[in-house]
């Protein structure tokens, strides 16, 4: 063999083995895309799912609880259930780009900052009470059925006594092991210690729109807005506020139908074939809106993403046992007065 045959068949072997090497490399790397993807759907139906058992529980009333008549007044309610309606926070509330404080995540939210990987998720806060496991009257039993759960997964052991004793759930996103996250804050029911539990990671918005029923945004109600019963437009939890009147505020919330959630979800570094940009709506192109920072984003990275949106409609009544004596809905909830 002379020594360009040689040359000419060691460059032959080497392209072999350059080929072969990209197409090992191409693959590996298709593989890993592939395996992103699935756990990104995986991480979606996760999140879907949860949401979802824990919205349809928001406002529900233990039987003896929610027994209790109507009450027509301000004064009539804190009588009957030793509360004022204005008192007691709405079973479905949150705050528009915000974090909740760690300690106190029911009454206190800031301004999620610009740079915050959040990309301006919203706080989701879902409040409901824990079913007795007997209906017989004369027991004296306190034992939960444990069919209500927080958003960690856990069953509170005794049952919900008043009104204003009742479970809760807050959703927002934060960071778990350097990566936005999906979190869970809830209250044990028997330290009450407030904990914080990362549920999903990979989260890197969270957007939450409120169906209301007949409420002008940052209005209180009026005769005009008549409920109902069902969802006729969505607002954001800004929207819902009435500058200076904590009744009206409320009173808004309790005419919350339904919950439109908007998730964006990211895969590992490199999980995407090559770095593009992209722009993202978490809740549709529709719901872009300058207002709302989270609403729209762009990112250039190599990240593979998945965009999820539903709607679930709530399951029970949120008006909390007030409902003025001129309503005609059974879920009709009106400014106290």
């Amino acid at each position: 063999m002379t020594l360009v045959e040689l040359l000419v068949a060691m460059t032959l072997g080497l392209l072999v083995t350059l080929a072969a090497a990209s197409a090992l490399v191409t693959s590996r790397r298709g593989a890993g895309t592939v395996d992103a993807a699935s756990q990104l759907r995986d991480n979606a139906r996760f999140a879907t799912d949860l949401i979802q058992r824990l919205a349809v529980q928001a406002g529900f009333e233990d039987l003896a609880v929610v027994s209790a008549p109507y009450a027509g007044t301000e004064a009539q309610y804190a009588q009957i259930n030793q509360i004022a309606i204005g008192d007691l926070l709405p079973n479905v509330y949150g705050s528009n780009n915000a974090v909740p404080a760690t300690n106190d995540p029911l009454n206190v939210a800031t301004r999620r900052p610009a740079s915050d990987a959040g990309n301006g998720s919203d706080v989701l806060i879902l409040q409901y009470q824990a079913a007795r496991a007997s209906i017989d009257p004369s027991s004296t039993s306190d034992a939960s059925d444990r069919s209500m759960i927080t958003c960690a997964g856990n069953a509170p052991p005794l049952a919900s006594i008043g009104r204003n004793d009742r479970i809760f759930s807050v959703l927002s996103v934060g960071l778990s092991q350097g990566e936005p996250s999906l979190m869970c804050l809830t209250q044990s029911t028997t330290s009450g210690a407030i904990s914080t539990t990362p549920l999903i990671m990979g989260v890197e918005s969270f957007q939450v729109l409120y169906g209301v029923d007949n409420v002008t945004p940052n209005a209180a109600l009026g005769p005009d807005n008549a409920a109902e019963s069902v969802a006729n437009r969505y607002l954001r939890a800004d929207q819902l506020t009435v500058p200076g009147d904590q009744n009206a505020t409320y009173a808004n919330w309790r005419r919350v139908r339904s919950l439109r959630i908007g998730m964006v979800l990211r895969g590992p570094e490199r999980s995407a074939q090559s770095a593009t940009r992209q722009q993202l709506f978490p809740l549709g192109s529709q719901y872009a809106s300058n207002l709302d920072p989270g609403s729209s984003y762009a990112v250039t990275d190599a990240r593979l993403r998945q965009t999820v949106i539903f709607t679930v409609h709530l399951r029970n009544c949120q008006n909390q046992g007030y409902q003025s004596r001129a309503a005609t809905l059974a879920c009709d909830a009106s400014l106290p007065s």
